[in-house]
């Protein structure tokens, strides 16, 4: 496994071009709410206990690639008892404030890299906490341009399962492990990719495709995997017909995330970014807040 090159090394946050107050006039004054695509990254679910990848207190972390992941048995059964140890805390995390805030906005949608479902989580919470509320505005469409982890895809033939399903046909596979190596998957803390850093991981037993023995993976986007096409049309079908960006809580270290900023800016529409650390993309914004995502969601959403 690699650890991840950080493209980031060199740059230093830059100062906010403008007082939030007078970002969010642009946002909600000069464009309505349905005017914004929004790109988000792991700065929405820090303060849901998901850790980040390149956050200033950030850990180095070694990501699993797809070329490792297909290289070998072992390898395939290294990152499933990491991932087997970490689902019970993952599965765990709720909606964070910026998540709910953000919820509340009727946005063109929400491209998220995030892989944690809490978007989709928050839009269930408001809509339940708006009850029968005939007027209300329907959610917000949500692409999860990385995958998401309550899914497991074949590799063969794109079988789906259903992850909680996995994780018990695993449990019943290794009813010892946990006791084994001496850990509780509720207590360990996860890596971003919901993952947990342990290297004792031998002996586990891998759990094949029960439909045509295919390799099993998270239908999620490893480092050095391509998004699927159909995804990458969805997310730019919100981003073509927005009339400006709103990035939050996204270093845009990763590609896939950048090029709607670059394709923005070389379009004339609007970027707003908002992270409390340098970004790849701070050339190309037009406004720039550092403030926590949270606290700008929310002066957002009360507008």
């Amino acid at each position: 496994m690699a650890v991840i090159f950080d493209p980031l090394r060199g740059r230093v946050r830059p100062e906010a071009s403008h007082p939030d107050a007078a970002i969010i006039d642009v946002l909600t004054r000069t464009y309505s709410g349905a005017d914004w695509a929004v790109l988000t990254g792991a700065g929405m679910s820090t303060d849901s206990g998901v850790p980040d990848y390149r956050g200033p207190d950030s850990p180095p972390r070694k990501p699993m690639t797809i070329q490792t992941f297909l290289s070998h048995p072992d390898q395939r059964a290294r990152y499933w008892a990491r991932s087997w140890m970490g689902w019970p805390r993952m599965r765990g995390t709720q909606p964070n404030q910026a998540h709910l805030a953000l919820a509340e906005l009727s946005v063109a949608g929400i491209i998220t890299q995030n892989v944690d479902g809490l978007h989709q989580a928050a839009a269930e919470a408001v809509a339940a906490d708006r009850g029968n509320d005939a007027g209300a505005p329907a959610p917000s469409p949500v692409i999860d341009l990385h995958g998401s982890l309550d899914r497991v895809i074949c590799l063969s033939n794109g079988h789906l399962f259903d992850r909680d399903w996995v994780q018990r046909r695993l449990s019943e596979l290794n009813p010892d492990f946990a006791e084994e190596v001496g850990i509780d998957p509720i207590d360990v803390e996860t890596a971003p990719d919901g993952d947990v850093e342990r290297e004792d991981t031998a002996g586990f037993a891998v759990l094949d495709c029960p439909e045509c023995g295919g390799l099993l993976k998270p239908d999620v986007v490893y480092f050095g995997d391509s998004v699927p096409a159909a995804r990458v049309q969805a997310a730019n079908r919100i981003a073509d017909e927005a009339a400006g960006l709103v990035v939050l809580g996204s270093s845009l270290a990763v590609l896939s995330g950048l090029r709607f900023v670059r394709t923005a800016a070389k379009e004339g529409k609007p970027v707003v970014i908002v992270t409390d650390g340098p970004t790849r993309g701070d050339e190309f914004a037009d406004f720039r807040s550092i403030s926590r995502v949270a606290d700008f969601v929310t002066a957002w959403a009360s507008r």
